[in-house]
């Protein structure tokens, strides 16, 4: 990509100069540990409560570039103040994650979510990496294996759905899953990691993906059928980026050009099937029929939907040289900066309109916090480099 000596250095100083610094300067809570993420456009707090996901993610995160990039003491001390906080107040006594804490720690919201669970499997897988402390690992790895556990029904007694009415599973967790054992795979048995990563690349490649319209389905019934419902017929296109953004990195890690190649096609049919020919940009969900989705947000455009694409189109290239993914690239690149990212305070909004204005100006939230912005900026600058210097 004969571009990338220009972009890289955008990325790279995005992530540096500005988004890092956000979260060092105004998400630290100095008096009871941890993060807020519930932050307005300049920093402001504006709701102190504390989302374990959204936590273990941050820890995640500095973890991550310590281990990567740079051991930088105040990043590893970023870390640390999310990693004590969950420590003390994360789990539940039976060893599962809650979702929600309030600002000292006392717990709000029930484990029903297993992706509290996820993100503090990696979060501590890496700071073992960072640290090199026992216990990190063993949190980890225990977590994991409790994840594998309860995947047939991950929500447990909190699931709402009534036993023998419509069975679906969903996409998301085997999706994570993909990303989940390679970053653990330094704490766990290989047999273990690649028992999970055929599952994983069975279940995104086959049994989520309709190949009468080639789309990357959301909910399937047991076995993959297709659901002629609501949840059935959910489409949601950064969903599937994502995913394919992993299963790209697996085929990388195994030397599979053909899984890559394959990962690549699905990129660019998501992205020409989920792409707003009248406004640009992404939709958050369509229906694969054509029908008025269930969320009423569907129109919305996300951050982390058009990083996950910047990202996935990036590392697809990469692997494939397929120019058509470059093409996607400038076009995804061109559509979100200068709508996102926000140059006077840092960071970038989450949420636009249709249109793509800012649907309000909150840099962070109870969904949004340190993490897809940060780790999609420093995936694609790695990508760009390895292009740069190839």
């Amino acid at each position: 990509m004969t571009t990338a000596d220009h972009y890289s250095p955008i990325y790279r100083d995005e992530l540096l100069g500005k988004v890092l610094p956000f979260w060092e300067k105004h998400s630290p809570d100095p008096e009871h540990g941890g993060y807020f993420t519930c932050l307005l456009r300049n920093g402001q707090v504006y709701d102190t409560d504390k989302m374990v996901w959204l936590q273990a993610r941050q820890v995640w995160t500095f973890s991550m570039l310590y281990n990567r990039l740079e051991q930088k003491q105040e990043w590893l001390d970023m870390a640390m103040l999310g990693a004590d906080f969950l420590e003390k107040h994360g789990r539940a006594p039976n060893g599962d994650w809650y979702f929600s804490l309030s600002r000292q720690g006392r717990p709000l919201v029930q484990p029903y979510n297993i992706f509290s669970d996820c993100f503090a499997a990696m979060a501590f897988g890496q700071l073992y990496l960072s640290t090199g402390e026992a216990r990190y690992a063993e949190t980890a790895s225990a977590t994991f294996r409790k994840i594998l556990e309860r995947r047939g029904n991950p929500k447990g007694i909190y699931n709402k759905a009534v036993p023998g009415g419509r069975a679906l599973q969903g996409f998301s967790l085997p999706m994570i899953l993909c990303n989940l054992c390679l970053e653990l795979e330094p704490l766990l048995e290989p047999q273990l990691v690649e028992q999970t990563i055929d599952e994983c690349i069975h279940t995104v490649m086959e049994v989520f993906f309709d190949p009468t319209t080639g789309l990357v389905l959301e909910n399937v019934e047991p076995g993959g059928g297709l659901s002629d419902s609501f949840p059935g017929r959910l489409i949601n296109p950064g969903h599937a980026l994502e995913a394919m953004r992993f299963i790209i990195d697996l085929g990388a890690r195994r030397g599979d050009a053909k899984l890559c190649r394959k990962a690549g096609q699905r990129i660019l049919h998501m992205l020409d099937f989920g792409w707003d020919t009248t406004y640009g940009g992404l939709y958050y969900f369509l229906d694969r029929k054509g029908y008025p989705p269930e969320q009423l947000e569907w129109d919305q455009k996300l951050w982390w939907v058009h990083l996950e694409a910047l990202e996935a189109v990036l590392k697809a290239y990469v692997q494939t040289k397929d120019s058509r993914l470059a093409d996607w690239f400038l076009k995804l690149h061109h559509y979100s900066w200068p709508r996102f990212s926000e140059p006077e305070y840092g960071e970038w909004y989450g949420y636009l309109k249709r249109e793509g204005t800012p649907l309000h100006t909150a840099k962070g939230g109870k969904w949004k916090g340190c993490f897809h912005v940060p780790r999609a900026l420093w995936g694609c600058w790695q990508a760009l480099e390895a292009l740069r210097t190839s």
